[in-house]
């Protein structure tokens, strides 16, 4: 035989719901504008009771006031049990607290950072397991003389997938901007990367291309793509000699007068 065991609802004692102004009074550690209407009674057990209150205090929107009373069994006289201020169902509330390894965004590592990996992290296998890229095996394969750990194959996925998504990928808007023929595939600048992501990704080597030393996808594009040709310009015409001075023309002049003859002697100063 078994027996269904009920939580019998706690009853709202009159005695206790009729103490709003005791309520009220009790919270003191504020000024009186500070504390709002009455918003109800709850009932927390037996002849116990919580009244709770709008809080106005600047930056607490939806937070209310709560004081809960109660009375000994056979007693009038209501005591206060304690005055607390509470968040309500709309309430302002902080942010969540968050791990730090979960904050942290691309760029936050700065000069003299030490950001640790933990010792599970699903992107990165022991170097001695092998893979299913070649380019991994040939550094991590020879027990002892390769890396301790290499990028698992959730590891490379994840990072392909951020690198496509991003302005690396061929939805940047330098991309989008490009000729619809300026792919990085096709530009004589692009460096492909080795093992898996060969087929997808590379490094800019142009020095006039925003993305030089970073990875691009091959379908990525700029306007420096290495077969973006200038068209020649057309020929300037010569314009005809406004003034020739190849050829002299002879001029007679009349002497001035005071003007010194050929035949006479040179002047102190070596004029003829």
């Amino acid at each position: 035989m078994t027996r269904t065991s009920t939580t019998r609802a706690a009853r709202l004692d009159q005695v206790c719901a009729d103490a709003v102004d005791l309520a009220r009074a009790a919270i003191t550690e504020v000024e009186p504008s500070d504390v709002g209407d009455h918003l109800e009674a709850v009932a927390e057990g037996d002849r116990l009771v919580t009244h709770f209150f709008e809080c106005h205090l600047a930056g607490y929107r939806g937070w209310r006031w709560a004081v809960t009373v109660t009375r000994v069994p056979r007693s009038k006289h209501v005591t206060v049990c304690e005055t607390v201020l509470l968040p309500g169902p709309d309430a302002l509330m902080a942010p969540g607290w968050v791990p730090w390894h979960e904050r942290l965004q691309p760029g936050d590592l700065g000069v003299g950072d030490l950001l640790p990996t933990s010792a599970d992290d699903d992107r990165l296998a022991p170097g001695y397991t092998l893979s299913d890229d070649p380019a991994v095996e040939d550094v991590s394969w020879e027990l002892g003389l390769g890396r301790v750990r290499v990028m698992s194959r959730e590891g490379r996925i994840d990072a392909a997938q951020r690198w496509y998504d991003g302005d690396a990928g061929p939805d940047a808007p330098i991309s989008v901007g490009a000729p619809k023929a300026a792919r990085c595939g096709s530009c004589g600048f692009y460096l492909p990367l080795a093992g898996s992501l060969r087929q997808s990704f590379g490094a800019c080597g142009n020095l006039y291309a925003p993305d030089d030393g970073r990875v691009v996808s091959v379908d990525h594009g700029c306007g420096a793509h290495s077969e973006a040709l200038r068209e020649p310009e057309p020929p300037v015409e010569e314009l005809p000699t406004v003034y020739d001075d190849s050829e002299v023309e002879s001029v007679a002049v009349s002497r001035a007068p005071g003007s010194v003859q050929a035949s006479e002697p040179a002047e102190p100063y070596g004029h003829p």
